[in-house]
């Protein structure tokens, strides 16, 4: 089926649809590229989630403010512009 199909004229009816079809397009075509999904990722990531939560409320996970974040991502950014 590959030979039949151009990928340029592909790209170009693609570019012809709506943006709300572009992007549904969009996000098959990475899902695409993913492998297999795992089939138990659902409930690890309730587990992660349950433990991150339990740290917060033991107290030993270090929270920080919005502003805090923001200032450490700025500083992580600046570093990797300036070595």
């Amino acid at each position: 089926m590959t030979d039949l199909i151009n990928f340029d004229a592909v790209q170009t009816s693609a570019m012809h649809l709506p943006e709300t079809q572009r992007a549904e397009l969009a996000c098959e075509l990475i899902a695409s590229l993913d492998g297999a999904a795992d089939s138990d990722a659902g409930e690890r990531w309730d587990a992660e989630v349950l433990r991150r939560l339990h740290e917060v409320e033991g107290g030993a996970a270090v929270l920080l403010s919005r502003g805090e974040l923001s200032d450490r991502i700025a500083s992580r950014l600046r570093q990797r512009l300036d070595p």
